[in-house]
């Protein structure tokens, strides 16, 4: 196959290029970043919120790229709190979108659209379905406007007949989630904190969510390439995390006892935006993709911090 990628210098985008590439795939991926992890990527650097890039810069980009035959399109502006304090990025994120489903419409090419629990507003336990969105309820800019991609997602293929699915992700983490320049992930601010001695903050100690390892996240958007490509399966809405969430706290206690500490938690109130539950009911995904987490919360947390640990000894020249 002949994937495209938007977002491919994020983290799900670099795992997700590397896993389509080792099997064979040509891939050629697109975003506005450099990638700081690997150089294996082909990948064209565009700001998606300003154009999509034309069909032939993208096929120059790699070699018998003519036309892709699918789209994964990730590329987006996260941090729910940071965009609360920057609205104008939550809404930049439709308007990348937007352009990515005009090039999908323009080239009648089927799309993956990598959405988010914050769709679900306040979600109750025990277990949140893809048909339970709450639009009176949306906590946040960020959350509204990944909504409003999908109503996007929907629209065209109800007036352009567009092939789709929509995974809702959660918490994703692992390899190639440790660029702190650019984007602060929790497990490894807790990790640099505790290695020096520091305090940790918890922002909402009784705040529980999916914690999705890495490798459970592109194995589902791999099954769902393939269910697309030979079209089994078709403008569907699924869940894709761990479905065993994990509290703020044990997440501090799970890295605190991996790295032989004992870590002092200082409590704040959760911030503005953020739920405070998700655990994901993937039966959907499960019965209609084959989904099936393998990696638990705790095995996840020991795979994340032990690639942490070796990537930060590497040889600084080298990009892998």
């Amino acid at each position: 196959m002949k994937i495209l990628i938007t977002g491919s210098s994020g983290q799900v985008g670099t795992n997700l290029c590397l896993t389509l590439l080792q099997k064979g795939n040509l891939v050629v991926g697109v975003d506005k970043r450099q990638n700081t992890w690997t150089d294996q990527i082909p990948t064209l650097q565009h700001n998606l919120a300003e154009s999509m890039p034309n069909p032939a810069e993208i096929a120059s980009i790699q070699p018998g790229f003519d036309r892709p035959d699918l789209v994964v399109h990730l590329a987006a502006n996260a941090k729910v709190h940071e965009l609360v304090k920057d609205p104008r990025r939550a809404h930049e994120n439709t308007t990348i979108t937007f352009h990515v489903l005009e090039y999908c419409r323009s080239q009648n090419l089927p799309i993956i659209f990598s959405s988010s629990r914050e769709v679900y507003g306040r979600p109750t336990p025990p277990r949140v379905a893809e048909d339970t969105t709450d639009v009176f309820h949306i906590l946040s800019p960020y959350a509204a406007y990944k909504m409003a991609d999908e109503m996007l997602v929907y629209a065209y293929a109800n007036c352009y007949d567009l092939k789709y699915l929509v995974f809702r992700l959660s918490n994703v983490y692992g390899r190639y989630d440790n660029d702190i320049e650019r984007m602060t992930r929790v497990l490894h601010i807790f990790v640099d904190q505790m290695r020096r001695g520091e305090p940790v903050t918890i922002y909402g100690r009784s705040k529980m969510i999916d914690f999705t390892y890495v490798d459970d996240c592109i194995n589902g958007l791999m099954l769902g390439i393939d269910k697309l490509f030979t079209g089994e399966v078709v403008n569907e809405t699924f869940n894709l995390s761990s479905g065993s969430p994990a509290t703020l706290v044990q997440l501090a206690e799970t890295i605190a006892a991996n790295l032989g500490v004992t870590p002092t938690i200082i409590d704040q109130p959760i911030q503005p935006g953020e739920i405070n539950f998700y655990a994901a009911d993937l039966t959907k995904a499960k019965t209609m993709l084959g989904y099936q987490p393998q990696v638990s919360f705790a095995e996840g947390i020991k795979r994340a911090i032990e690639w942490s640990l070796v990537w930060e000894k590497r040889p600084q020249t080298t990009v892998r």
